[in-house]
């Protein structure tokens, strides 16, 4: 079987790139839909054709695997202690009572923003969003000791050093901390341990990791052991809801009727918003580790993938482009969690907010509700006015998750 086309465009974490998404794209101007992309034993294969998406969608994850792919991202970035010898996995977050323990907690991570907002200033929205998703996730699975005071901000200021995010938002800058052995990630996760390790258990999922614990004899080991459980199910659940929550507000200023609509009370609009918002923000690469030798169908030619290579899709170059009209923002286009019929799509699963599949994100019917509530009551509480000149432009390098802002996002609000 013939090899798949060479691009001669690098990734970032390889190379030196303006604009990672433009790069890739360049490449499927240069050699259509499937192509690889090569650096050392570093070997991508990229599929953007509908019958590529569709067989990429289909891959099993024990032949091609979403979850080392994560893990090989995440690492760039994350020290290894954080990976080794979980007792409290990501996987277990999203059970449906928990959820309505996070949204109880997301209630009073409002409550407590809205009373440091104040009756009225200027903010980042991207700085409001993240400061209240950490309030509401380490009330979640940290307990509410962790959401307020002096551990609180200490906290904050640990999980900002070690977001594991960097590693696709700037992998630019993953070279450099390789470089530097990690050492500020090290000393932020052992400060997350220094914090959460001695706070007392709850009933909710807190006292889950405690359980989970509760066998160690060592008391040191014990208290590390809860704190490292707590900081990856703080990073694996954080990593891209707080910026899906800053562009659904960024799009809703952006549209007054779709914001007076939310203000009416109509709570399926909002998780519609939330979707379309999430949709258009994506900068998400979708990747399978190849684990076995992979019969690869683009639905023109069939590869033979080997195990060691990544098998990949790039949301941006398809969410907003597979049909006419995808570019511009459309609540409407969403039933509850499905798109509608497009003209002209000629696969459902070229667009997607959370996935497709088996791999859909776990966290996606909590998301939407997190992301609906927050909004419903931000823009309730506040008159909200842009201070942007124009739409607000990704961060250039980010090559996965939902974009950040590559500035300043001001928003001035003011009590109704």
């Amino acid at each position: 079987m013939p090899p798949p086309p060479l691009a001669t465009q690098g990734l970032p974490w390889h190379t030196e790139v303006d604009d990672a998404v433009g790069a890739i794209a360049d490449a499927r101007r240069e050699h259509g839909d499937t192509f690889a992309v090569s650096h050392g034993r570093d070997h991508y294969l990229f599929t953007f054709s509908p019958a590529g998406v569709e067989t990429f969608y289909g891959l099993k994850e024990e032949v091609a695997s979403k979850g080392v792919a994560d893990y090989l991202m995440l690492r760039r970035k994350l020290p290894d202690d954080l990976f080794d010898g979980r007792r409290t996995l990501p996987g277990t977050l999203f059970r449906k009572d928990d959820v309505a323990l996070y949204l109880a907690h997301l209630e009073t991570a409002l409550d407590a923003t809205l009373a440091e907002m104040g009756p009225s200033g200027e903010v980042d929205v991207f700085d409001l969003t993240r400061r209240l998703g950490h309030r509401m996730g380490l009330a979640s699975w940290a307990g509410t000791a962790a959401a307020s005071g002096e551990a609180f901000e200490r906290l904050v200021a640990a999980f900002d050093a070690l977001d594991g995010s960097d590693a696709f938002v700037h992998p630019d800058a993953m070279a450099a901390v390789a470089a530097s052995g990690k050492a500020a990630e090290v000393a932020a996760l052992e400060e997350v341990v220094d914090v959460v390790g001695p706070l007392p258990a709850d009933d909710g999922l807190f006292g889950r990791v405690h359980a989970a614990w509760a066998d160690e004899p060592d008391d040191a080991a014990r208290r590390r052991g809860i704190g490292l459980d707590v900081a990856l199910l703080h990073i694996a659940s954080m990593s891209n809801l707080h910026a899906a929550l800053g562009w659904a507000l960024v799009d809703l200023v952006s549209h007054p009727a779709a914001l007076e609509r939310l203000r009416a009370g109509d709570p399926d609009h909002a998780a519609r918003c939330a979707l379309e918002s999430t949709r258009l923000a994506q900068r998400s690469i979708m990747a399978r580790s190849v684990l076995a030798p992979v019969s690869f169908s683009d639905g023109t030619t069939t590869y033979d993938v080997p195990p060691g290579w990544t098998i990949a899709t790039l949301l941006p170059l398809l969410n907003t482009s597979a049909a006419p009209g995808l570019a511009d923002w459309d609540p409407d286009r969403w039933d509850r969690h499905r798109l509608r019929p497009v003209d002209g799509l000629a696969s459902p699963q070229l667009v997607t907010a959370f996935g497709h599949g088996r791999h859909t994100c776990p966290a996606q019917p909590f998301s939407l509700a997190a992301m609906s509530t927050a909004m419903t009551r931000l823009v309730g509480a506040y008159d909200l006015e842009p201070r942007w000149t124009s739409y607000p432009a990704p961060v250039a390098a980010q090559i996965g998750g939902v974009a950040r802002a590559g500035g300043p996002v001001p928003i001035r609000y003011t009590r109704r």
